[in-house]
C-alpha cells in the first residue's frame, strides 16, 4: 500500500470517481442493453463495454496510441500483459474477449465482464474447449469480433509466450477475418513489468492501488490484417504467434529509434 501513501489524494480521488463510474455503467446496461431490443444484444453488449472502458481508462489517464488497421469483425489474437488490455482493446474497438473461468469470480472486473457476453473457458476441463469453440464460431458468423489472448496466461512483457492452439479451431475451418496485435505500456514513473503487467502470483487490489496512483499511462497498439490462416490450427497457432513477435520487434525498434 506505499502507492497509497505516496498519493493519498489521487488514488482516493480515482477510487471515487470509479465507484461513479461503476453505477453509471450499471444503468447504462439497463438503458442501451435490456430496453433496446432493436439492437442486436452481441452488439449492444460490445458497444456498452467499449464506452464503458473509453470512461474508466479516463480514470486512470491511460493516453493510447494505434498503428495498423484496426479489426472490427473476425478473429483478433493479441499477447497478455495485464487486465488493463482487455479495457484498452475494448475501447479501440467493439468486440467479444475470451478469458479464463476465474475471471467471473473477480471483484467488480467479473461482473463487468459476465454482463459484457465474455466467453469463459474452464481451462481444467479439455471437453469445455468444444462447447468454447461453439460459442466463437456463432459470434464470427454473427459478424462480431472475438479477442483471444493465446498464450494463456499473462505475462511481464519480455517475451511472447507460445500460442496455444486449442481455441483456434473455428478461425482455421471458417473463412473469417483474421487479426493480430501487439500491445505495450509506459510509465513516466515506475516499472511497466511490476506496476502495469498483471502476472505472476500478484494480487488485484494492491496492484490496482498502485495502478491508480500512477500520473498516467501510455499504451500503443500495434495490429495487422492476415490473410486466411492454414487448415491445421497448429499451424495458425504459429503462424499468428510470429505475426505477434514482428509487431513486437517493431514496437522496440521504434521505440529506440
Amino acid at each position: 500500500m506505499s502507492a497509497f501513501f505516496k498519493h493519498p489524494l489521487r488514488v482516493t480521488l480515482r477510487l471515487l470517481w470509479l465507484a461513479g463510474e461503476i453505477l453509471l455503467a450499471l444503468l447504462d446496461f439497463v438503458i442501451n442493453v435490456i430496453f433496446q431490443p432493436k439492437i442486436p444484444l452481441l452488439r449492444a453488449r460490445a458497444q456498452w463495454l467499449q464506452q464503458v472502458c473509453r470512461r474508466i481508462l479516463r480514470i486512470l489517464h491511460v493516453k493510447i496510441k494505434t498503428h495498423g488497421p484496426i479489426p472490427l469483425k473476425g478473429l483478433l489474437v493479441c499477447n497478455h500483459l495485464s487486465y488493463l488490455d482487455v479495457l484498452v482493446i475494448s475501447s479501440i474497438t467493439p468486440a467479444v474477449f475470451i478469458s479464463k473461468s476465474e475471471v467471473k469470480r473477480w471483484p467488480v472486473f467479473g461482473w463487468f465482464a459476465r454482463l459484457a457476453g465474455t466467453l469463459f473457458v474452464r481451462r481444467a476441463r479439455r471437453t469445455d474447449v468444444t462447447r468454447l469453440n461453439r460459442e466463437v464460431a456463432q459470434v464470427l458468423d454473427d459478424g462480431g469480433l472475438v479477442v483471444l489472448f493465446p498464450e494463456g496466461t499473462s505475462s511481464d512483457g519480455r517475451y511472447v509466450l507460445p500460442f496455444k492452439s486449442s481455441l483456434l479451431e473455428p478461425a482455421s475451418r471458417l473463412n473469417h477475418p483474421l487479426s493480430a496485435a501487439f500491445i505495450s505500456y509506459s510509465l513516466p514513473e515506475g516499472n511497466v513489468s511490476e506496476d502495469v503487467c498483471y502476472w505472476g502470483e500478484m494480487t488485484l487490489g494492491p496492484h490496482l492501488v498502485n495502478l491508480f496512483s500512477k500520473q498516467f499511462v501510455g499504451a500503443r497498439v500495434a495490429f495487422t490484417r492476415l490473410e486466411p490462416g492454414p487448415n491445421s490450427r497448429k499451424q495458425l497457432a504459429r503462424q499468428l504467434h510470429s505475426h505477434v513477435l514482428r509487431l513486437k520487434n517493431s514496437a522496440t525498434e521504434q521505440a529506440f529509434a
